[in-house]
C-alpha cells in the first residue's frame, strides 16, 4: 500500500475556506493559520493520511523555517519563494512507487503542473468538503464508541441485558 502524502497550500485554503477568510478579513492571519492547521490536524489523523502544510514568505517576511504542530509538517519557504515552486519541486522528488503525492489547491495552473508530475490534485473545496465529512464521521464514531464504553463498563453481559430489555418491555405492557 501507497503511503499517502497530502500537501496542503495553506494561504489557498485560507483564501478559499469561508471560516478562515473571514479571519484573514479580520487581519488576524495568523488565528487563520492556527485554525488551518487545527482542521487539518484532525483530518489527517482520522484518515490516517501525512499532511504537509505550505505557506509562501508572502505574508511572512524573512521567514523560513519548517517544524512540526498538531503533528502537521508545517513549511515556510524561504523568501522569493512561492508556495507553488517549493510544491512543485517537492512532487517531483517524491511522487514516487511507494508514496502518493495529493496536493491540495484551487490554482488551476498549479493544479495542471502537478498531474503532470504525476500526483493527484484536490480543490479547496473538495479538501473542505472532505474536512466536513470525516468531521460527521468522527462525531459517529464517538456515538458509538460512547455506547459501547457505556455497556463495556457494565456489569451485565449480552445475555443479561438482552433478559432485562424483555423484561421491562413486558412490564410495560402490563401498565
Amino acid at each position: 500500500m501507497k503511503k499517502e502524502v497530502l500537501i496542503v497550500d495553506g494561504y489557498n485554503m485560507i483564501g478559499a475556506w469561508p471560516m478562515l477568510e473571514k479571519l484573514k478579513n479580520q487581519d488576524e492571519m495568523e488565528e487563520a493559520r492556527d485554525l488551518l492547521l487545527h482542521e487539518l490536524s484532525n483530518y489527517a489523523k482520522y484518515e490516517d493520511v501525512e499532511v504537509r502544510v505550505v505557506f509562501d514568505a508572502q505574508f511572512v517576511p524573512g521567514i523560513q523555517k519548517s517544524y512540526a504542530k498538531y503533528q502537521l509538517s508545517v513549511i515556510f519557504t524561504k523568501e522569493g519563494e512561492t508556495a507553488d515552486s517549493y510544491i512543485e519541486r517537492v512532487v517531483g522528488e517524491e511522487n514516487l512507487l511507494i508514496t502518493q503525492v495529493t496536493v491540495a489547491t484551487s490554482d488551476l495552473a498549479e493544479q495542471w503542473i502537478i498531474f503532470q508530475k504525476g500526483a493527484l490534485r484536490k480543490s479547496a473545496n473538495e479538501l473542505f468538503k472532505d474536512l466536513q465529512h470525516s468531521k460527521k464521521s468522527i462525531e459517529n464514531d464517538a456515538k458509538t464508541l460512547h455506547g459501547q464504553n457505556y455497556r463495556r463498563n457494565s456489569p451485565w453481559n449480552h445475555l443479561q441485558l438482552d433478559t432485562l430489555e424483555r423484561f421491562r418491555d413486558e412490564l410495560a405492557k402490563k401498565k
